[in-house]
């Protein structure tokens, strides 16, 4: 997955570019009580890792390993 298809899926489930500085993006939706940052960087793509752990942090990846949060944009 690459940076530009997370933001685009972050932003279909709701999320809304809240503060931008540089490459560094946050991203709010009601109800999830936290900041969602995303290190913006286009077409590039995203390790593994910190795709994943942005998809937990925002709620579109479940405990049992549910990857269907991946699917392509």
């Amino acid at each position: 997955m690459r940076f530009s298809e997370l933001v685009r899926l972050l932003e279909r489930k709701g999320f809304r570019l809240i503060r931008e500085k540089g490459s560094v993006r946050y991203y709010a939706k009601e109800g999830v009580d936290r900041l969602i940052r995303v290190d913006f960087h286009g077409n590039k793509e995203v390790p593994t890792g910190t795709c994943n752990a942005i998809l937990k942090a925002a709620g579109l990846k479940g405990k049992e390993g549910d990857d269907n949060a991946q699917t392509k944009v």
